[in-house]
């Protein structure tokens, strides 16, 4: 079983990968972002979870771009802690 905070920085980097696709297409028309939340596994372990979020219509990226930033620098700041740890 891998550590804990092992487990957290993975499913971070997730959470990361996920958020900068939907930055990556944020001009791209109809594009639905994904949506990633991390939760607790099994024995102190965490996973990122990911769903497509819910399509708007909208003619063009649903990609919220402040959202979108925000939850960038809490995965670094929380990568930070578990590496320091």
């Amino acid at each position: 079983m891998i550590s804990s905070n092992v487990s957290s920085i993975l499913s971070h980097q997730t959470y990361m990968n996920n958020n900068a696709n939907n930055v990556a297409n944020i001009n791209t028309d109809r594009y639905v972002p994904q949506n990633t939340v991390v939760k607790e596994g099994e024995k102190g372990s965490t996973q990122a979870v990911t769903t497509k979020a819910t399509d708007n219509g909208s003619e063009k990226s649903q990609t919220n771009l402040v959202k979108e930033i925000t939850d960038q620098i809490t995965i670094e700041n929380v990568t930070a802690a578990n590496v320091q740890s």
